[in-house]
């Protein structure tokens, strides 16, 4: 068994799954600022589950630049303490178990190539739309880091520029960048995705004309994502994609771009993500029995 953790912005998802990514106990921890604290916070729920399950090791997933040889957290996030300490090294000793860590996004990646919608997939894209765009690369069935750790990193792509002011795919194609749009059009503060969807289905011109530039917006990042690395597969994730027709609209507006840049043929093949909640356990559990081996 290996005791898995998703470190998220306002809770430390937990989990303990066996070799096959079978959750066998899931909880939640607190997130404290103080690094000591939340250092502990991990130790004493392994030590406890220590008592029930034979660990054999430990699995992270972590936001940050996450370098997954030495155990360092680079770049920045909503838990500024979690950047500096080197947490493999930490951990280990701490805990007397292998650790493993990864990028919260590589993670998720790795949980569908692992047994989820890009399972024997070699090259693959993964993309989450939300508060921006993230996502991770899969070459050869890894994950491709890159030499600054920013490997899928799609969010900073420029997508657009007006009077000299760029605005990038995490500014424009997010579901953020929707509500966000709507909000100022409104000057109110009570929108959210599903209201203006809501909104939309009620016949709110307004919001029927946001959503169909996110989704051409959100096609125009996936087109380009295709003609820059050519994958087998692009994967969507966050929680828009669980809407029954997310598909189908990026596939319309796909078709709409195609059929307009002469000369691009090559249609992305999309698909939504079999592991919504958990793909960050299960994702850290396929990273660490990579590193490891079986």
């Amino acid at each position: 068994m290996v005791a898995c953790i998703d470190i998220g912005g306002t809770s430390i998802k937990v989990g303990v799954l066996d070799e096959n990514g079978k959750i066998y106990f899931k909880d939640s921890l607190e997130v404290h600022k103080e690094l000591e604290k939340f250092i502990e916070t991990i130790v004493n729920w392994v030590e406890k589950i220590k008592q029930d399950f034979k660990i054999t090791g430990l699995a992270i997933s972590s936001p940050g630049a996450v370098d997954k040889k030495t155990g360092f957290i680079g770049g920045s996030s909503a838990i500024p303490c979690i950047h500096g300490p080197n947490w493999k090294k930490i951990l280990s000793e701490k805990c007397n178990l292998k650790v493993s860590i990864d990028n919260d996004a590589n993670c998720a990646a790795l949980a569908e190539v692992f047994n989820g919608s890009a399972k024997n997939i070699k090259d693959m894209m993964f993309l989450v739309c939300g508060t921006g765009i993230g996502g991770a690369i899969v070459h050869d069935g890894k994950i491709h880091s890159g030499k600054h750790l920013h490997g899928g990193e799609f969010g900073y792509m420029l997508m657009e520029e007006n009077d000299g002011k760029f605005k990038t795919f995490s500014q424009v194609g997010s579901t953020m960048a929707m509500v966000r749009k709507i909000k100022k059009f409104y000057d109110d503060d009570s929108w959210t995705g599903k209201k203006i969807f809501d909104a939309a289905e009620n016949g709110n011109e307004i919001c029927k004309e946001a959503i169909d530039r996110f989704y051409l917006n959100l096609a125009k990042g996936i087109f380009n994502l295709q003609y820059i690395y050519d994958p087998e597969l692009i994967l969507l994730g966050g929680a828009i994609s669980e809407r029954k027709d997310f598909i189908d609209k990026i596939n319309e507006k796909l078709d709409y771009l195609i059929n307009e840049v002469e000369d691009a043929k090559i249609r992305p093949i999309i698909k939504t993500c079999t592991h919504k909640k958990d793909a960050n356990l299960i994702g850290a559990l396929a990273n660490f029995l990579e590193e490891y081996a079986r």
